[in-house]
This record gives structure tokens, sequence and C-alpha cells, in this order.
């Protein structure tokens, strides 16, 4: 038995869990917890024994003075709790640390057994994958579950990937045989620039859990932070032209698979998301993607041939838009019709090349939000 001094007795309480490594592209879902750790106050109760699940060879301890004196960090896994205040309070319960090393399942029954202890009704668990999605473009993130009856209710998906797995997934799935509901949700971040910070992801990921546990999540500065972000990785690829050329091929794959989803109910329900997350003075926020992994800010190149990217599909050439009766009335008053090519000649806009952007992480991150 788990014995917790000084936690009162909580209200509602949902865990929310995130892990540093191979589960955290652009660090996008640690930097969502920890986001949410500052900005409630949290009062770390407790912290899982290093010793127990970390190879300090790969997650080396760090030395720092405190006042002169010489202190240990060791990397571990922390537990804290805030409480959120208003007509309705409740309490979160903020789990946070570095994909363990090894007895990866006495782990997460160490953290179900605090969950258990606590009360907790629902354990939502962040990730962040890379994908190919354009920087340009709002965060693809997806909210899946084991659980079908929660699928449903919760508006998600049931996840069906197979493939290799993090933390994530086995917290997850340990949740699942457990009884306790659990829901992950993955940011999808683009692979061409993934070095952390990503407020972009960031703030998708936050957005997503405010729809998903009904609460007003305080955002700070990740908007502007998001913002600042998107115009570096602008200017960034403005610098190299197959680079601008492949994120434009990313937009037009990823509008068109969008495309059939502009439904009027969709276009509703993403305004009434709007509404909820709008504070007065105050919009929703947006932000940036990803950087390159090694901390290498150059563009990914294919090793055997050299280009940054994939070449562009070829685009169809433009049709011509026809004209209204009253451009042809126009026309023969005011003279004979020009020649084709002439700076006034209207035409259509191109056709974008076929395909799609799913935004589904590969099979090198832990892709529980694949479908």
């Amino acid at each position: 038995m788990i014995e917790l001094e000084g936690v009162p007795e909580l209200i509602d309480p949902v865990m929310v869990a995130a892990f540093e490594g191979w589960n955290d592209a652009g660090d996008a879902a640690s930097t969502a917890v920890a986001h949410l750790d500052r900005e409630w106050k949290g009062e770390v109760f407790a912290a899982l024994d290093a010793e127990d699940y970390y190879d300090f060879q790969v997650n080396r301890p760090t030395v720092f003075l405190d006042n002169g004196v010489r202190k240990i960090t060791w990397p571990t896994t922390r537990l804290s709790v805030v409480r959120v205040g208003g007509d309705k309070p409740r309490d979160l319960v903020l789990v946070r640390g570095i994909e363990p090393s090894m007895r990866w399942r006495s782990f997460c029954n160490e953290i179900l057994a605090f969950a258990h202890e606590l009360g907790v009704e629902m354990v939502v668990i962040l990730g962040a994958l890379l994908g190919d999605t354009p920087h340009t473009r709002p965060v693809p993130v997806s909210g899946v579950t084991s659980d079908p009856d929660l699928a449903r209710t919760m508006d998600l998906e049931e996840t069906r990937y197979e493939g290799p797995t993090g933390i994530v997934g086995i917290l997850q799935e340990a949740c699942t045989h457990a009884g306790v509901p659990a829901v992950s949700l993955w940011a999808a971040v683009p692979h061409y620039v993934s070095q952390p910070p990503n407020p972009k992801a960031t703030l998708a990921l936050l957005n997503r859990l405010e729809d998903l546990i009904g609460l007003r999540i305080p955002l700070g500065e990740l908007p502007e932070d998001a913002r600042a972000w998107q115009v570096g990785v602008d200017q960034l690829a403005a610098e190299d032209s197959e680079v601008a050329e492949y994120v434009q091929t990313l937009e037009e794959a990823r509008d068109t698979a969008e495309l059939p989803e502009a439904s009027g109910e969709a276009i509703a329900r993403e305004f009434e998301r709007y509404l909820r997350r709008r504070e007065p003075g105050t919009g929703p926020g947006g932000g940036p993607g990803v950087a390159m992994e090694g901390g290498d800010t150059a563009f990914l190149r294919d090793a055997g041939s050299g280009r940054t990217r994939p070449p562009k599909p070829a685009q169809p050439g433009p049709e011509a838009v026809p004209g209204t009766d009253a451009a042809e009335e126009a026309e023969e008053a005011e003279g004979p019709e020009r020649p084709e090519g002439s700076a006034e000649e209207t035409t259509g806009p191109a056709d974008g090349p076929e395909g799609s952007a799913d935004g589904s992480p590969d099979t090198d991150t832990d892709g529980e939000s694949e479908k």
C-alpha cells in the first residue's frame, strides 16, 4: 500500500502524463505537462526510485551547486498535484519524467498504484511524433484509446497500431487491463524541423487536452512563442528553394486530404471549440513545428541523390475560367478580344498534385496514434 502524506483528498482527479525520449518529438509533450505544472503551481508529492528504472549511462545524473554545496539530481519520474479553481474545481495529477530504461511493467504498476490511491478517474498520456505535416498548417493531434466505449463516448479513435512502441503505449495498455479509462493524445511534428522546443505542437496538445477534460488552461506566452517559431521556420525554409518546394507539396497534399472534412458539421464543431477557448483580449493560439534530430538545423538530405527532399510531383496546367455574360458584354463594348498571353488574361488556379498528408507517425516513432 502506498501512503501519501500531505496530499489532500482530490476532487474528480485526472492524471496527465508525459515522458521525455522516444515518445516526445520536439519535447512537445513533456513541455506541455511542465507548462501545466508551472501555471498552476504544482506541488511534488512523490518521485520514483531512479535506481529501479534508469540506466545511468544512458540518462546520466547531473551535479549542481546549491549555496556552494555540491548536489546530484538523478533522472527519475515525479508526480505533482495541482488544483484548478473556478465554478467546478477539480484536481490534476501530473506525471513527468524520462522514459524508463528497464522494468517497464513494474514502472507502470507503480504509476497505477498512485492513480488508484488518489482515486484518479482517467489517465491522459501526451506524446509527440515526427510526421509528414507542413509547419505552416495546424498541428494534427490524434486522440486514441484501447477502450471501444471510451472511443465512442468521447469521439476518439480506437487504436489499431501494430509495431514497436514506447512507454506511452505500454502505460495505456496497463491502464486498460487495470480497468482505468486511458487516452493518448499525439501531436504530429514536421520531420524536417525536429529540434526542441516546439511551442506550436505543445500548444496544440494543450488545446486538445482542454477539450478532452473540460478545463480552461492558461496559455501564458505559448501563443506568441508559437508565432515567433513559425516565422523563424518560414525564414529558414525560404533560404532553400528545394525545401520551400517540398513544404508547398506537403501543404497541397494536406489541403487535398482535408477537403472532404470541411463539412458544415466539422466547421461548426471547430467554431464551438474556438468559442470555448476564447478569453477576453486573447484569441486562439497557433504555433510552429519541429527541428532536426541530433541538434542539426540543416534539413534532411537523401544520401543517394543529395537532394533535400523527393522531387515535387508534376502539376497539370491551369484551365481557363469561362467568362461570365457580363464579362463578354464588357469585352464587346471595349473592342476586339485581346490575344492570348496578354497581361490581363484571366486563368484559374493550377490543380494541385494528387496525394494526402495523413500526419501519422512513421514506425520509427512511437505510433500509438496510427489507425
